[in-house]
């Protein structure tokens, strides 16, 4: 039997016989590594860990602290609810049943006019989901011919697959077996359901086939799963921590936004104190940026259809854009912006350049507008209108590995800055086996994504790559934070593109005296404003960082007797560029002190007759108590240096 080459993440590389499996390779390293490998990544593809290896291959073997093996424990979940279901409910046919992104898993099913699943009786299946676990029953793969794929889920009378499989190409079809249950799934899973020790399905909602609106609408069931009841345990206290930590129920209680069925689904609408917190957030991003030599601009809400013809934006995004908006003339046609960077060329394109005004880097906080599915419409997570700090860079080519690291440096500075410590550089490339997604000359792309892969290895980022995740014109470094509750989102992106700069026809005149095309990075440290401040909310519990908070201090008078000497105060602080209010109610102390509280004010200055006859104020911290008594002047002083003390860039 020949012997195969198999590369490992720390990048030795050791000989096995063809057909090894990753469950061995694992046993060849450690019995303990092999007790707890749940699968194999193997080129980038995650196969099941007794798969045989049958080439030269890249293998990382993934336990239940890779983020792809709890994805694929969690696929696995989603097979092994399908089977609880079938044997609860006979005759129910089944969609799609993915691990998703934050944890756990949901399934589609129809279990037909007779037969309705809600929240009741959810206990019922996890019971036996629990008892098919038992049974320790193995994933077992094989590959079927479309013709016998066709004839198993006819015979099932299950139109939802076979759709599914109509998309496929004969010998791409792989069925997964698990007791009494066949799916049809590409893979891969762990090594069988017993695995499987603490199960909770945690809602049902409705859910269009293939998320089409003129579809039908199946029952979608969500749950998670664990290898240790303890684990549940504790996930089931962060679940609740998130329901208080909700950034739509904070934003509500701290009148940060709101939304209105009058103004339209997805657009919303910011109340003075979240434009506050904007404002704050865009002026701190400006000085970095002005300090970082970015140049403003400011462009129009609308484009023509023309302009986004050329970007090749309204190819790859025109479905899920506004449709475009006919004017009186014939044949003109204009856009809701979905993009910036179109514009950014035009600015660019505006007049001669010469390799002595390069870098150019251009700076934008730019609205654009998308047109997100209602169903997929979350807060400020997932809106239709949101504002990007949008910039791109135009570079000559041997500038590009300077400028991604400068943006990088950025990148890090905010997320320091506003307490984000736990995130990932992921590093998205094309899909090499589809190719027609993306623009451009191979060439191009090989040596963008070999600058990213340098220049994120230089700045020592802790990175993954994934496969199929570029953009269409350019792959890209996206950094994914994980929050206060560990959940993983994706916030700032840098990205590079050779394409835009050649469908624009954008030119500079070299040292040389000829004309060369630019390269285009195109960053966002924030992401969106929208949903970075949705992210910011729930990892803070809406406790803003000092420099951050709308309100930083609510002054509090025991009486009447004493609003001057409050409004004294407040002047003062005002001076100094500290915000806040004096509370002159007619109510208690206590209450005041109370409602400030709530409203997650840092700082509460209570002032009475010993405070203004020694010139002090007495400081009480949100959620930390009585502090002492301090004059104004100490307390704008230390103020200053604890709201100052991460703004260095």
């Amino acid at each position: 039997m020949n012997n195969i080459k198999i590369t490992l993440p720390d990048g030795s590389v050791r000989e096995y016989p063809a057909g090894v499996t990753g469950h061995e390779i694992a046993l060849s390293i450690s019995e303990g590594l092999a007790r707890n490998v749940l699968t194999a990544k193997v080129n980038g593809e995650v196969w099941e860990s007794n798969r045989p290896i049958n080439e030269d291959a890249t293998v990382s073997l993934l336990t239940w602290r890779d983020e792809d093996g709890k994805q694929s424990f969690w696929h696995s979940s989603a097979h092994l609810l399908a089977e609880a279901v079938e044997a609860l409910y006979p005759g129910t046919k089944f969609g799609i049943g993915p691990a998703i992104e934050n944890g756990g898993f949901y399934y589609d099913i129809d279990t037909g006019d007779d037969v309705v699943i809600n929240d009741e009786v959810l206990p019922k299946i996890e019971a036996k989901m629990i008892e098919l676990a038992k049974q320790k029953n193995e994933f077992v793969r094989k590959e079927v011919s479309k013709a016998d794929a066709i004839k198993y889920f006819t015979e099932k009378g299950d139109e939802y697959k076979l759709e599914l499989i109509d998309r496929l190409e004969d010998g791409s079809i792989t069925f997964y077996t698990q007791g009494n249950f066949t799916d049809l799934c590409r893979g891969g899973h762990i090594p069988n359901t017993g695995l499987i020790k603490a199960v909770k399905l945690t809602n049902v909602a409705g859910a269009y086939w293939l998320g089409q609106t003129d579809r039908k609408q199946l029952t979608r069931i969500y749950g998670i799963t664990f290898p240790k009841q303890k684990e549940l345990k504790e996930h089931l206290a962060l679940v609740e921590e998130a329901k208080k930590r909700d950034h739509r129920k904070l934003g509500k209680e701290l009148e940060l936004f709101t939304f209105s069925e009058r103004v339209g689904k997805g657009l919303p609408l910011w109340l003075p104190k979240g434009t506050l917190l904007r404002e704050r957030l865009e002026n701190f991003m400006r000085k970095a940026q002005i300090k970082a030599g970015y140049s403003p601009v400011v462009t129009p809400h609308i484009g023509s259809k023309k302009l986004y013809e050329t970007s090749g934006h309204w190819e790859k995004y025109g479905e899920d854009s506004f449709q475009p908006i006919a004017t009186p003339q014939e044949g003109e046609e204009f856009m809701l912006k979905p993009m910036n960077c179109p514009h950014h060329c035009e600015i660019y394109a505006s007049k001669p350049r010469s390799y002595k005004d390069l870098p150019l880097r251009l700076a934008e906080f730019g609205t654009v507008y998308r047109y997100e599915q209602s169903g997929e419409l979350h807060g400020l997570t997932r809106v239709r209108g949101f504002t990007q700090d949008d910039a791109h860079i135009f570079c000559m080519p041997e500038q590009v590995k300077e400028e991604f690291g400068k943006v990088i440096d950025l990148v890090l500075y905010v997320f320091n800055a506003l307490g984000f410590e736990d995130y990932t550089a992921q590093i998205s490339l094309r899909d090499p086996e589809n190719k027609s997604k993306y623009f451009g000359k191979d060439e191009d792309w090989d040596q963008a994504e070999q600058a990213i892969i340098d220049v994120a290895a230089q700045k020592g980022l802790k990175t993954v790559t994934e496969l199929g995740e570029a953009a269409f014109y350019g792959p890209k470094l996206d950094f994914m934070v994980k929050d206060a509750l560990k959940r993983k989102w994706q916030l700032g992106t840098v990205q590079l593109d050779y394409q835009l700069p050649d469908r624009f026809q954008l030119e500079y005149i070299g040292s040389d005296n000829e004309r060369h095309r630019p390269v285009m990075i195109h960053r966002a440290p924030f992401g969106s404003l929208e949903r970075f401040i949705a992210v910011l909310t729930e990892h803070c519990a809406g406790k803003f960082p000092l420099w951050l908070a709308p309100e930083q201090i609510a002054i509090l008078p025991i009486s009447q007797k004493y609003h001057d000497y409050a409004q004294e105060v407040y002047t003062k602080l005002e001076e100094n560029d500290i915000r806040g209010y004096i509370d002159e109610r007619a109510e208690t102390t206590g209450k005041k002190i109370a409602e400030a509280e709530v409203k997650k004010i840092p700082f509460m200055l209570i002032v009475g007759e010993r405070e203004q006859e020694e010139g002090k104020v007495s400081i009480r911290i949100q959620g930390e108590g009585d502090k002492g008594s301090v004059t104004v002047d100490e307390f704008i002083k230390n103020f200053k240096e604890e709201a100052g003390a991460v703004l260095q860039f």
